[in-house]
């Protein structure tokens, strides 16, 4: 079953087969593990590839090929990692939970706005995730890749990236009316599903515990992806100040991200065609912001008033 995928050097070399994935650095290259009785042939271990870094290997998360059929998976093994983050003073405790993803994989088996694919256990009780393959790239290497200046892709891609992101926030209010969080809400954990057009969230194994707001690390990580789609990638202290830009002396230690204070918040004081409508839902997620949204209602409602403001203009 594996020899048509492997190289004739593999193929005259017995298999390992495994069926217990403890160790997940003993599952390599050419490697073969049974999970349910299903094979899986083992190609690559998945890399990172946040922000441009592409040589954080991920040696838990496994590239592998479906032997019965010859369709691509991804197989995510069993890793703990436990971290704290802080955000505007709240301190959230973060930690990889594979039984977390695993019910929100049975949650959103229909769904159009996840990745799919189920969780088996193996033969020593290790929770193992066997994810579909998406075809496409992340969001984030989408925008990156635009070759256009802001206000033209304002007006001619924004709307319609918008219009895909609003539905991704609204899968994100489908997990919490069901008690899920994501819990690592990045714009390269959103995949345009080359197939369908749609987008897709990935990644949903980190948990974490906050007393006050239990979907507030989602709602911070939203404001994140939206603050960075409105101004197509970020907008840095350091770049404005390399540029001599004139925004420099009208913008405030209150302008920047919540999170990294290094990234502009307010881009109507760089870009002043950008709806007040819009420039307040994202100062929500700046330094500056007094209060911030409790709940995904409240960010659509918000949300809401620029889409009438899109309906009403020239877009």
């Amino acid at each position: 079953m594996a020899s048509r995928w492997l190289t004739p050097s593999q193929d005259t070399h017995p298999l390992r087969i495994h069926t217990d994935t403890t160790d997940f650095f003993r599952l390599e290259y050419g490697d073969v593990v049974v999970l349910g009785g299903k094979p899986y042939l083992v190609r690559h271990n998945a890399k990172e590839g946040r922000f441009g870094i592409d040589d954080d290997v991920k040696f838990w998360v496994k590239s592998a090929i479906d032997l019965k059929n010859g369709n691509r998976k991804i197989i995510k093994l069993v890793f703990y990692e436990k971290f704290k983050s802080r955000i505007g003073g709240i301190e959230f405790d973060c930690f990889r939970s594979p039984k977390k993803e695993a019910r929100i994989l049975s949650l959103v088996a229909s769904h159009k706005n996840f990745m799919h694919g189920y969780s088996i256990e193996d033969e020593k009780g290790n929770l193992v995730r066997v994810l579909d393959f998406i075809q496409g790239k992340s969001l984030h290497s989408y925008i990156e890749s635009l070759n256009m200046d802001h206000q033209a892709y304002f007006y001619d891609h924004f709307p319609g990236i918008m219009k895909q992101f609003i539905e991704c926030i609204m899968a994100i209010h489908f997990l919490h009316e069901h008690g899920e969080k994501h819990g690592d809400i990045r714009r390269d954990h959103i995949l345009i599903d080359r197939n369908s057009g749609q987008y897709r969230w990935i990644d949903f194994d980190f948990n974490y515990q906050h007393r006050e707001n239990i979907y507030g690390y989602d709602l911070f990580g939203l404001g994140n992806v939206l603050v960075f789609l409105a101004s197509m990638g970020d907008i840095l202290l350091y770049d404005l100040k390399r540029q001599e830009h004139p925004a420099l002396s009208v913008l405030r230690e209150e302008d920047v991200n919540i999170v990294f204070n290094n990234r502009v918040a307010n881009i109507r004081k760089i870009y002043p065609y950008i709806p007040e409508s819009l420039n307040r839902v994202l100062m929500h997620f700046s330094k500056g912001a007094n209060w911030f949204y409790e709940n995904i209602e409240q960010l659509l409602d918000d949300l809401g008033d620029f889409n009438n403001f899109m309906d009403t203009s020239f877009w």
